[in-house]
């Protein structure tokens, strides 16, 4: 089987506690065809010292101001050349130096277009707090309140092109509204990687506070109705009562 090569994008932005982390991860990866790219929105703590340190393993470095996340990464994408993206956020890390070589060997066949798998979060001495096991994907699962787990999320770069970006209209959940446009409105096919791929630290954005958790709430509402969700009023409810299941994995 040849080689794909994988673009992998990291964001950043004053991540100074955890980047060191996650580009060691990435740098002890065994499989090595790899374009590994960071786009740091203009950190001012000690991020981009860091980055620096390990420069000679970065192929693309970007700082500059950006309007977020999902804009950073899309800055990453359109600077991309691989065949496959993937995105390691500098709060997460692999969780052996074995993912990006199971993840290539995971596209070996011509119909698989996505890969995603499992993850664990983490607290910040390493202790795993939460397991998010996938499962297999079947055509309408998202109607349920399912979606993967989106660090894990890896799909063939063309995919951007041909059904878009991740877009900023969506706010915390555009990264949930890309797999739904990708998987459940556009039937790609997706491979599920039983493992677990990426080891998150706890504490997004999105659930900082309650109103954080509303707005997000929202988002994914509004993510459900554009892309052909069958009762988004109830599927908006079972989204969060699928997290419980994390807990007592």
């Amino acid at each position: 089987m040849q080689d794909l090569k994988i673009s992998l994008i990291t964001v950043s932005f004053n991540a100074e506690s955890t980047i060191e982390r996650c580009i060691q991860s990435v740098i002890g990866q065994t499989f090595k065809n790899v374009e590994y790219i960071i786009i740091d929105g203009g950190s001012t703590d000690n991020t981009i010292q860091i980055i620096n340190k390990y420069k000679k393993h970065i192929h693309i470095f970007v700082s500059e101001p950006d309007k977020g996340i999902y804009d950073a990464m899309n800055k990453g994408i359109k600077l991309a050349g691989g065949d496959i993206i993937g995105m390691l956020n500098a709060d997460d890390f692999f969780s052996d130096n074995e993912i990006l070589q199971a993840i290539n060997e995971s596209f070996g066949t011509v119909s698989t277009r996505i890969v995603y798998g499992d993850l664990d979060y983490v607290g910040h001495k390493g202790n795993v707090i939460r397991k998010w096991r996938s499962g297999r994907y079947f055509p309408g699962m998202f109607n349920l309140g399912w979606m993967p787990p989106h660090p894990t999320f890896y799909c063939k770069r063309d995919l951007f092109y041909q059904f878009g970006f991740y877009s900023l209209d969506f706010g915390t959940a555009a990264d949930y509204e890309l797999m739904v446009r990708f998987m459940h409105n556009n039937n790609v096919q997706a491979h599920y990687l039983k493992k677990v791929m990426i080891k998150m630290e706890i504490g997004g954005k999105s659930n900082k506070s309650l109103g954080n958790r509303v707005k997000g709430l929202l988002f994914d509402l509004k993510a459900m109705r554009n892309n052909g969700i069958t009762v988004p009023i109830i599927t908006i409810f079972l989204k969060p009562l699928r997290k419980i299941n994390q807990y007592f994995s």
